[in-house]
């Protein structure tokens, strides 16, 4: 491929991603905040992971480990979004589950690396989760790959 052939796809694959990001905040959400409220509710590494989409490094969460049945909720409103009946270790480094509850997340293309992804955002306050694969276990062999700290675990706790 020319350069200037390679210029013009790189522009076009950026111009697809900014897209993407500006239809994403531009979604009505139940909980907002301003930028600053936010870093104050979550603290500088969740301020970057559910409002700038970053992520943390693998193998650093200590809920890849968790083992006690519970819920996890989203960091950032509290949503309850995982049971940890559908958690399993997936190997690559962030917590995994292969299923999430009913009505509680939205998706979105993500052209940030090379091949597309599926981005996972909470539906009520919109704060980034991470990424649904097709690579996962029966029976609905999804793995959303979540960063841990997207999420709260609490121990013990059911859905009513």
């Amino acid at each position: 491929m020319r350069r200037a052939e390679f210029a013009a796809a790189a522009a076009a694959l950026i111009g697809t991603f900014l897209a993407g990001r500006a239809v994403a905040a531009q979604q009505a959400y139940e909980v907002t905040h301003s930028d600053t409220e936010w870093l104050a509710l979550l603290g500088p590494q969740r301020f970057d992971i559910l409002r700038r989409s970053g992520t943390e490094p693998p193998f650093s969460s200590p809920l890849i480990g968790e083992k006690r049945a519970g819920i996890y909720r989203c960091a950032g409103c509290a949503l309850p979004l995982f049971t940890s009946a559908t958690k399993y270790d997936s190997g690559d480094g962030w917590p995994s589950f292969w299923s999430v509850l009913p009505n509680t997340t939205r998706t979105q293309n993500d052209y940030a690396l090379i091949e597309p992804r599926t981005e996972v955002h909470c539906r009520r306050c919109g704060g980034h989760l991470g990424h649904i694969f097709d690579d996962g276990p029966p029976p609905t062999h999804l793995r959303y790959c979540i960063d841990g700290l997207a999420l709260r675990f609490v121990a013990g706790a059911k859905l009513s």
